[in-house]
């Protein structure tokens, strides 16, 4: 019988965790969640070789294991470093990398457009929440922000390359869920940018997934762009029998109509299964779906406005503490000259007209 695997036992924020050796710091503070997991731009825990290029996860060694308790000298990124036996790291407790994330935050926006109100990607952008929670109030940067002529991407995915922070989180995708990657990071410093080189269409079968993964407004949907603020949509759980991927997504309606597709996502804002294109811009009708129950969605994020589940109405208290049901302290009757007193208009269909009030 083969020897249990030891585990590692790592203090992240002072609150202590055991995880599997070669597991890294960010995912180690994932299984303690909220505040402790640091953000990340660039890390897909589902994307091979992410990670490392944002610097956004940056943490604190304090000590480095039971056996070597010296601190690290500099910030590591926790998305690339693995966990020592008794490591002690700091995240939210330590100074040092409160300064260095709102520093990061401030690098990542110094040529990133501030066209929120009309991005498709507003009210779903990690980039606003990173800003939000670890930003500063204003910029110190002067200069003329960088712009790049349009590529065109084929009839399904928009690029906008003023809004890429070069995570390369499309170019893994690409690489590893397709069969030829026709797009990358063309160029180097501050003339780098996401393109076909020579222009092409990207239409692989599972390219749309790019759009999923982009944690910023670079790369989105078409079929979607303009039609709607998502915070208008009730995001549901629905699947197909698709022959192609596992069919299974979340639908982003509006009353009885499918402005999008997307991939479900985990709470980290990652794919849980890669969907086809066929499912993600083709199926737009609700009989092309079954339709599971309503998508399970943070109440911190603007998309929770007006999405109740298993909210319970509050018991009404006024008769108990009265002892009579509430009433009305008067009378439209009794002060108005225009109501009719023979009509209700609480009770009527639809809107009130002008036979519905007293002809003067």
């Amino acid at each position: 019988m083969a020897e249990e695997q030891k585990l590692f036992k790592v203090t992240i924020d002072n609150i202590t965790v055991e995880v599997e050796p070669g597991t890294t710091i960010l995912n180690a503070a994932r299984k303690i969640g909220g505040d402790v997991a640091p953000p990340a731009m660039c890390y897909y825990s589902k994307l091979k070789g992410s990670g490392g290029k944002c610097r956004t996860c940056l943490v604190e060694v304090a000590a480095g294991s039971t056996a070597d308790p010296r601190p690290m000298p500099k910030l590591v990124a926790s998305c690339r470093t693995t966990v020592m036996d008794g490591m002690i790291v700091k995240n939210i407790t330590s100074e040092r990398v409160i300064d260095a994330r709102a520093g990061v935050v401030e690098f990542l926006l110094l040529n990133h457009p501030l066209d929120c109100p009309i991005c498709d990607q507003a009210g779903e952008c990690h980039l606003q929440d990173l800003s939000y929670e670890h930003g500063k109030a204003g910029t110190r940067y002067e200069f003329s922000r960088r712009t790049f002529e349009k590529h065109d991407l084929g009839p399904y995915i928009q690029l906008h390359m003023t809004r890429c922070i070069l995570c390369y989180r499309c170019v893994f995708t690409a690489d590893q869920l397709t069969n030829k990657r026709v797009h990358g990071v063309l160029d180097r410093g501050d003339h780098a940018e996401i393109a076909t080189y020579i222009e092409k269409a990207l239409d692989n079968d599972f390219i749309g997934n790019v759009i999923d993964v982009c944690p910023v407004g670079a790369l989105t949907d078409k079929t979607f762009r303009f039609k709607n603020r998502v915070w208008f949509t009730k995001p549901v759980d629905a699947h197909c029998g698709c022959d192609k991927c596992s069919g299974k997504v979340t639908l982003w309606m509006r009353g009885d109509e499918v402005f999008r597709v997307t991939a479900r996502k985990d709470e980290w804002g990652e794919v849980e299964e890669w969907i086809c294109n066929t499912c993600r811009f083709e199926r737009k009708k609700v009989s092309d779906w079954t339709i599971e129950g309503p998508t399970e969605v943070s109440r911190h994020s603007v998309i929770s406005q007006g999405h109740y589940v298993g909210i319970t109405k509050p018991a009404e208290t006024i008769d108990k503490v009265m002892g009579r049901k509430p009433q009305l302290l008067m009378d439209i009757h009794t002060v108005s000259g225009v109501n009719d007193p023979n009509v209700d208009l609480s009770e009527i269909e639809g809107p009130a007209h002008s036979d519905d009030f007293k002809k003067q």
